[in-house]
């Protein structure tokens, strides 16, 4: 993984330092709120219903061993025991006290960590996907540009007041598990028929309150190009982007209104005069880069194979976790684990304790080589296990209730804090969460079901990617009261898809009998092994919306 260099520890320690100064000053009553206000943003630090809440940054989601006992110190000494990993690959803590920032700042930055451009109308969190480096169906490894990208855009003078948030997300994959499509900019990496590398550019996707895919702009963009044609793009929305409607201010509506080949022409435009300039990239560049991604030192398989096939046939539970939880590795002999933030009522997802960090900083040594990512699913993954090893992990994540075998099904529930936290909340997500879990504890039952997604945000700002999920649920406000919209069909990756909604919204009570009611449907309509996304397109949103709203007799649960 990559390790700062001194450039980056000196920006770094130079902004703790700069921020201590300003927090000394607004609690002087030198600053205002208004005026300190765009400095904590620009430091990570929102006011949240109850108290401050930090968002740290975790590019492209990899931490370190040492790093993830950092975050662990400071839940257990700042927050309340423990943090929260987002959608974005980052980690927020809910509970911070404003004059203990500096310090916490102060050890992230030992550690090569900060919470730089976390809030802001900026350049966020550059993201790619949580097997990046190691996936068996990779192409190319992401991560160098992924790098390039965040060296870049880290407090780069023209970007940092945009005239809305911008996220630029980057894979490689055969299968796309970075959600590009969503993405203000989406790249794609491959090789065109010489074996050069070249990039596919998306642009204008998002979700929030006008969910839109994004679309292509350019095919076959030589990696050298990468930052100058980012930057032709950002200068033209930067010049041409709403400043006067936060809600119309996101380049996605820009695109929209100007037509995607318009906006094409003007960022063709822009960037002939900069093509050719300091940001286009070197060989020496990228090899100076990609040194921090060098493989491990993997060692031979062994009987690695026959002792990990000994362990599936003689513990039935640890078979099932490794059909869903075990990912593919390029390298024989080896596997990516997913330990799931997941278990159920005991957690809202995503939530890990102190402790739980710690364990997995020590498995992430014990069991590989100190590296784990995070997924923007909410999941962390240790991307270098040994088969044999992978057992003895289990039965170690089962003791700290990270063993839940349930990566992509329907109780692998995304969601946001919602309004138990956040500010900008209308409804709750986490007791909906919990209350979804609570009526889907079989196991095997859900097993059956195979992959279904179910995504939950507590307003429109879609921090839980609802629009996507194979069933989405929205926080809604309804004349004080909190209410939850539904819709069908959202799908990511290559396929994506926007879900619809299916008709008026529900109460919190009604939630758990109307996800049962859907499930039921599904599993009335569906075809041999068909995924629920495409029993949902061939037989539209009908007979859901009859059972749901009991226009149709009420059905059982299926017992598949």
């Amino acid at each position: 993984m990559y390790q700062y260099d001194e450039y980056d520890r000196a920006l770094v320690f130079e902004r703790v330092a700069q921020f201590r100064d300003q927090v000394e000053r607004f609690q002087a009553g030198e600053l205002s709120e208004e005026e300190f206000l765009p400095l904590r943003l620009q430091n990570g630090l929102y006011m949240q219903k109850h108290a401050y809440m930090l968002r740290v940054a975790i590019p492209y989601g990899t931490l370190g061993a040492r790093q993830m006992r950092t975050l662990a110190r400071i839940a257990r000494d700042y927050d309340r025991g423990y943090g929260h990993f987002t959608t974005r690959q980052n980690i927020q803590f809910n509970w911070i006290e404003l004059e203990q920032v500096p310090d916490i700042l102060q050890h992230l930055a030992e550690v090569d960590m900060h919470a730089i451009q976390t809030s802001g109308n900026c350049v966020r969190n550059i993201t790619t996907e949580a097997f990046a480096g190691v996936a068996a169906d990779e192409l190319i490894d992401p991560r160098p540009l992924a790098e390039i990208l965040r060296q870049w855009s880290t407090i780069n003078p023209e970007f940092l007041f945009l005239p809305r948030k911008f996220k630029i997300a980057i894979c490689s994959a055969r299968e796309d598990r970075a959600a590009i499509m969503m993405h203000d900019i989406g790249l794609y990496l491959y090789r065109d028929g010489y074996g050069q590398m070249c990039l596919r550019v998306m642009v204008g996707g998002g979700l929030g309150r006008t969910p839109i895919l994004g679309q292509m702009i350019r095919q076959g963009l030589p990696w050298q190009h990468l930052l100058s044609y980012v930057e032709a793009i950002l200068r033209v929305y930067n010049r041409h982007g709403r400043r006067d409607n936060k809600y119309k201010a996101r380049i996605k509506i820009l695109v929209k209104a100007l037509g995607i080949e318009a906006f094409a022409r003007e960022v063709e435009q822009e960037w002939q005069h900069i093509k050719d300039g300091p940001a286009q990239l070197t060989e020496d560049e990228f090899r100076r880069v990609a040194e921090g991604f060098e493989p491990p030192a993997y060692q031979g398989q062994g009987d690695d194979e026959l002792e990990y096939g000994s362990h599936l046939t003689m513990d039935r539970a640890f078979a099932r976790w490794a059909s869903r939880n075990v990912h593919p590795h390029k390298v024989p002999g080896y596997a990516s684990a997913i330990l799931s933030t997941k278990p159920g009522p005991s957690a809202p997802p995503g939530d890990l304790t102190a402790e739980q960090m710690e364990a997995v900083a020590d498995w992430s040594e014990q069991f590989g080589f100190g590296e784990i990512r995070i997924a923007h699913e909410q999941n962390l993954i240790l991307p270098d296990v040994r088969k044999r090893d992978l057992h003895a992990l289990w039965r170690l994540a089962c003791e700290q209730d990270l063993g839940n075998a349930n990566i992509g099904l329907l109780t692998d529930i995304i969601a946001c804090p919602g309004g138990d936290f956040c500010a900008l909340a209308n409804a709750k997500s986490i007791p909906i969460t919990h209350a979804i879990q609570q009526r889907f504890e079989d196991l095997d039952f859900i097993h059956d079901l195979g992959e279904l997604s179910l995504n939950i945000s507590g307003c429109i700002n879609a921090c839980g990617h609802h629009h996507i999920g194979n069933i989405g649920i929205l926080g809604v406000d309804k004349n004080g009261s909190e209410w939850y919209q539904v819709t069908l069909g959202g799908s990511q990756g290559k396929n994506s898809a926007l879900g619809k909604v299916i008709g008026p919204s529900f109460s919190a009570e009604e939630i758990p009998r109307v996800i049962e009611q859907i499930v039921a449907t599904y599993c009335a309509y569906r075809e041999l092994d068909e995924p629920f996304v495409q029993t949902v397109q061939r037989v539209g949103l009908e007979p859901f919306k009859e059972r749901v709203y009991a226009r149709a007799p009420e059905v059982e649960p299926c017992a598949i």
